[in-house]
């Protein structure tokens, strides 16, 4: 759906749950919006000035769910003379991995995707050169990964375990609602999660544990659960478009670890009810950011990228194309986001402190206790 052929690589086709042409709200957002200027925060007060530096490439380094509606990146183009070749190493999780891998020889300019799970780890690498937005929304603040402005949030979602509600219907049983609902007999070998060590959603569904249980009980939690026929797999979109049965792969597992968004995905044109659901009582906040790579060799670009990002047209495309929510909550969103996509009313929280302290540890010793 991008121009592949004017670019080098083209992400990777986004899986079933975040994939959808813009509709509804979004889509007329963005109709409206396109013929505006795209280019983002003024000269001398924080925002780039791609005007100034005569075009070029700009290689946006994304997770492999990154899209957008191709009039956007058309008309960033055309606003700014800059031409994006985009590429998509995987999951989050590999995302930052790359990152850090390749930061003496940076794989792009700008890098969209990095989520508040792996963020202090690709800021203590030095993967990120700071920017301060000049148009960052006031609702965005909040979000910030660390005072000096390494990364840039985009959008928030929640990541929570999802339920196809036509299997437990068609099995005469009833659907689980808590974390603990899992460790019941009836569950058992019926959920497929992704892993937190390659993925940012599983990562996130593990910090969901950590602030559930806390300290002392997350462990074994998931000692318990991988007893009883947890299915573990390398990313999101294995879990999601192979192995649940709710979606396009028409898997095996009923329960999968996705996003609170991802039911609105699934409603059929024309009805009013989701087949799937979120069990918002699982839920970890997700935010993902953007940043310019340390090393880039079109700063200004990159930085132009960013400033792109956070408009209003791409802010009201968001919801459409990557079933997440935008950072600036004043942007209208979907009407069916109300009913099939609703945020956790109390997601999982775990320090930011915390996560920068223990990830690496935690993640070793759920390692450990799940592959062994």
């Amino acid at each position: 759906m991008f121009h592949h052929a004017r670019r080098t690589q083209g992400p990777a086709p986004v899986p079933a749950g975040r994939r959808r042409a813009a509709t509804g709200l979004a889509a007329l957002a963005a109709v409206a919006l396109v013929g505006c200027s795209l280019a983002g925060g003024d000269e001398g007060d924080g925002g780039a000035d791609p005007s100034a530096s005569g075009g070029g490439v700009v290689r946006v380094v994304t997770h492999d769910s990154f899209n957008l509606s191709e009039d956007l990146i058309t008309a960033f183009e055309a606003d700014t003379g800059y031409t994006l070749e985009f590429s998509a190493p995987g999951d989050g999780g590999a995302l930052v991995n790359q990152l850090i891998l390749t930061k003496d020889s940076p794989l792009g300019d700008v890098a969209f995707g990095v989520d508040n799970s792996f963020a202090s780890r690709a800021i203590d690498a030095d993967v990120f050169e700071p920017y301060a937005p000049a148009d960052l929304p006031a609702s965005a603040e909040q979000y910030l990964a660390d005072d000096a402005g390494s990364l840039t949030p985009i959008d928030v979602g929640d990541v929570c375990l999802n339920v196809d509600h036509t299997w437990f219907t068609e099995h005469g049983i009833a659907e689980p609602v808590t974390l603990e609902d899992l460790l019941a007999p009836e569950y058992e070998g019926l959920t497929v999660v992704s892993n937190p060590a390659t993925s940012s959603p599983g990562l996130a569904f593990l910090l969901a544990t950590v602030g559930a249980f806390g300290e002392d009980g997350w462990v074994d939690y998931w000692a318990d659960l991988s007893a009883n026929g947890l299915k573990v797999v390398q990313g999101w979109s294995d879990a999601y478009s192979v192995d649940f049965s709710g979606s396009t792969g028409a898997g095996a597992y009923p329960i999968v670890l996705s996003y609170s968004t991802s039911p609105a995905f699934e409603v059929a044109e024309g009805e009013d009810t989701a087949p799937t659901g979120a069990l918002l009582d699982t839920c970890f906040r997700q935010v993902e950011y953007a940043g310019v790579l340390a090393g880039a060799e079109n700063p200004e670009g990159a930085r132009a990228f960013i400033d792109f990002l956070l408009t209003e047209a791409v802010q009201a495309d968001i919801p459409g194309q990557m079933y997440v929510y935008p950072v600036d909550d004043t942007v209208e969103l979907p009407e069916s986001w109300t009913t099939f996509a609703p945020l956790a009313p109390e997601p999982f929280e775990v320090a930011p402190e915390d996560i920068a302290a223990n990830r690496d540890a935690w993640i070793q010793t759920w390692t450990d206790t799940v592959i062994g």
